[in-house]
C-alpha cells in the first residue's frame, strides 16, 4: 500500500467513525409557534412533519399535514390517561414517517383553552419516545385561519419511518412514585383542574377530591381564550403560585390531560427544573385507598350527585 493510499483509508476509517451529525431544528424553530412563524418555516423547511390531532381534518387543515387523532396517544377508556405500551407508539411514529430527528409540529383544533391538552400531552409523549425538535401552534388550527393561511382539504401520505424509539422516564412519575412522594412530602404536587374539582364538590372519575398535599393551579389561567399568554404573564402567575419549593414538580389533573398543558408551560416554557407529568393522575390514584384532601364524605357526595342530576333534568 503506497502512502497516498494508506492515508486514503485511514481517512476513510476516521469519518466512518465519527458520529453522525446532528440535524439542527429548523431557523425560527421554538416549542410554541405562532401561526406566521409557522408558515414561514413549513415554506423553508419541507422536512418538516405537522400533524393534527384534534378537529374536524377532513373540513380543512394546515396544508401538508397528517391526521394522527389523539386518542391514538392515549390508554384505554378504563384508564385514558395511561401510557400506551411502547410497541402500539412504535408503529404509530413509524407509520407517520416521524424519527428522533423528524421537526414535529403539534396543532390542535384551536376551539378552547383545554383542547391545547392534547396536543401538549402529545407533545409530551413524543419528546419522551426520543423526539428532538417538537412544537406547539399556539391558538390551534383555529389561529391559523384567523391570520388568513391557507387550508387545505387534501389528504396527506408520507412514507414511514424506521424509527426505534425508547422510552425515557425523565418527564414522567408513576403511581407508585407518587406515593412515595407524598409519603415523604418532596415533590410540589401541581393539581391542574378547576377548582370545584380540586375542592371535591365534583368528580369526573374515581372519588372526589385531589392528592393529599396538593395545590390547585389551573390550566386555564396560562389562556387568554385559546391562545397561551405571553411568557411575561406566566412568569407572574408562576410567581404568585403559593407553595414551597421543592426538588421536584408534579403535574397532574383526572387523565393527564390538563396537566399536560401545566407541564409544557413550567417544563417547556419557563424551564422549571426536574418537572414531571403525572399521566394517569387522579382516575388511577383514586383506584385504591391512597391518601387524598378535600375528599367528602359518602352521604355529602351522594347528595351533590343528586342535586346536580336534578338540577340538569329540569334546566335550571
Amino acid at each position: 500500500m503506497n502512502l497516498v493510499t494508506r492515508w486514503w483509508a485511514i481517512g476513510l476509517l476516521l469519518i466512518v467513525a465519527l458520529p453522525a451529525p446532528a440535524f439542527a431544528a429548523p431557523q425560527g424553530w421554538t416549542v410554541l409557534l405562532e401561526p406566521a412563524q409557522l408558515a414561514n418555516i413549513l415554506a423553508a423547511s419541507p422536512n418538516v412533519r405537522v400533524i393534527q390531532v384534534t378537529g374536524n381534518y377532513s373540513a380543512g387543515h394546515i396544508p401538508g399535514s397528517i391526521d394522527v387523532p389523539y386518542t391514538q396517544f392515549r390508554g384505554p377508556q378504563s384508564n385514558p390517561g395511561a401510557v400506551p405500551a411502547l410497541e402500539g407508539l412504535t408503529s404509530l411514529v413509524r407509520s407517520i414517517g416521524i424519527s428522533a430527528e423528524t421537526p414535529v409540529a403539534i396543532v390542535h383544533a384551536g376551539d378552547n383553552a383545554a383542547d391545547f391538552g392534547a396536543a401538549a400531552r402529545v407533545y409530551w409523549t413524543l419528546k419522551s419516545l426520543g423526539v428532538k425538535d417538537l412544537s406547539l401552534l399556539n391558538g390551534g388550527l383555529a389561529g391559523w385561519t384567523s391570520a388568513n393561511l391557507p387550508v387545505s382539504t387534501q389528504g396527506t401520505i408520507v412514507p414511514a419511518s424506521d424509527f426505534s424509539p425508547q422510552w425515557s422516564e425523565q418527564w414522567r412519575v408513576s403511581t407508585n412514585e407518587v406515593e412515595t412522594l407524598v409519603a415523604d412530602n418532596s415533590a410540589r404536587l401541581i393539581d391542574a383542574r378547576t377548582p370545584d374539582f380540586f375542592e371535591g364538590i365534583h368528580a369526573s372519575s374515581g372519588r372526589p377530591g385531589t392528592i393529599k398535599g396538593a395545590s390547585n393551579l389551573t390550566f386555564s389561567d396560562f389562556f387568554e381564550g385559546s391562545r397561551v399568554k405571553p411568557k411575561t404573564q406566566i412568569s407572574q402567575i408562576l410567581a404568585s403560585h403559593s407553595q414551597p419549593s421543592a426538588p421536584l414538580t408534579v403535574s397532574f389533573c383526572n387523565t393527564g390531560h390538563l396537566a399536560a398543558i401545566n407541564w409544557f408551560v413550567m417544563s417547556e416554557l419557563q424551564g422549571v427544573p426536574n418537572t414531571r407529568l403525572y399521566a394517569e393522575s387522579m382516575t388511577e390514584w383514586s383506584m385504591a385507598n391512597r391518601p387524598m384532601d378535600n375528599e367528602p364524605n359518602r352521604i355529602k357526595h351522594y347528595w351533590r350527585m343528586t342535586t346536580d342530576w336534578f338540577t340538569n333534568l329540569i334546566g335550571a
